[in-house]
């Protein structure tokens, strides 16, 4: 599928130089002109491709409403997808068209969308945490320890840099969150003391790759040119380092930050070994975060500062812990 070549009949406005260009070569591009993260990126190019394998291999501009209509509904109906990947999928085909085909689709909304069912977040209690950290080796114990005592998502945590760790303050700077947002969240006093021995950990790693000209990933584009040496800087670097380095396509040797996957299976050891019966993942401590703050009299709106969410609505969902045991009412049971 990647060998899909742009006819000229089909991007009418491109430019001289597109005509040589394949089709998903041109999607990358558009993607990375509009400045869209890599997870983005990735997400809208598999879809892209799920697209045009279920229409028969056929180039887009071929295409109309009625194969994106055709395509939605079997996401729906036959691969049973949330609501949720339904309108990521839509909203790559969006972009397809309007960015790439350069032939905008009209409004389409007869297509059969996905259920949406009602989920509650699973929630640990703070035993439960407690006896699931107390099992993690460093820096997994860190990694989620800040994932519960700030509210992080996961590849916030990992991708944490030195310069947005402020001890004295006891408060994290989360760059470019889900959206492209910052917000601040507190560092909990607790783990204060292990971080700055994680600091010190990652420093001798720095040490070590300064001297032999190894750079970290993830500053590139217009921050690399107006920051040509960010990526050697002690305050660039990683909280949580990878324990290898790679060259990249210019055969630069860099280091990238420590694989959510190594996290994960460090939690999902543990909460066997901790025989919490519940089925728990690195993101159930950023709900158990929320939910725990709300059953301490903190506000909704403060949560979802804390959360990043731009709709109250999202955050509602942890409101749920204020209907304990059944809409708050006692259980006749209890009174035999």
């Amino acid at each position: 599928m990647t060998n899909l070549l742009v006819p000229l009949t089909h991007l009418n406005a491109a430019p001289e130089p597109e005509r040589k260009f394949r089709l998903m070569e041109i999607v990358r591009r558009a993607m990375r002109e509009r400045r869209y993260s890599v997870r983005t990126q990735e997400a809208y190019e598999g879809w892209i491709r799920r697209y045009i394998v279920f229409s028969g291999r056929r180039h887009p501009a071929d295409l109309n409403e009625a194969d994106v209509r055709a395509f939605l509904s079997d996401l729906a109906v036959a691969q049973r997808v949330s609501a949720a990947t339904q309108r990521q999928a839509h909203a790559a085909i969006i972009f397809l068209y309007s960015a790439v085909v350069r032939r905008p689709l009209l409004a389409i909304s007869d297509f059969t969308p996905a259920i949406t069912p009602r989920r509650l977040p699973i929630v640990l209690s703070e035993k439960e945490v407690r006896a699931i950290i107390v099992r993690l080796r460093e820096p997994d114990r860190l990694a989620v320890s800040l994932l519960y005592g700030s509210g992080l998502r996961i590849l916030e945590c990992v991708s944490l840099r030195v310069k947005d760790v402020d001890l004295d303050r006891c408060e994290i700077t989360v760059r470019g969150g889900k959206g492209d947002k910052d917000r601040r969240v507190p560092l909990a006093k607790s783990a204060v003391a292990d971080l700055r021995r994680r600091l010190r950990d990652s420093h001798r790693i720095w040490t070590a790759d300064r001297k032999n000209d190894v750079r970290v990933t993830g500053i590139e584009g217009a921050l690399a040119r107006k920051l040509p040496n960010a990526d050697r800087e002690w305050a660039w670097f990683f909280v949580f380092p990878a324990t290898r380095t790679f060259r990249d396509h210019s055969r630069v040797a860099r280091r990238h930050h420590l694989h959510e996957t190594h996290v994960q299976r460090a939690v999902r050891e543990a909460t066997i070994a901790a025989r919490v019966g519940k089925r728990i993942t690195c993101h159930s401590f950023r709900h158990s975060f929320a939910t725990h703050l709300l059953e301490n009299g903190a506000d909704i709106r403060t949560i979802q500062e804390l959360l990043g969410h731009s709709d109250v609505r999202t955050t509602m969902i942890y409101t749920h812990v204020l209907n304990r045991g059944g809409l708050g009412v006692t259980s006749p049971a209890d009174r035999l």
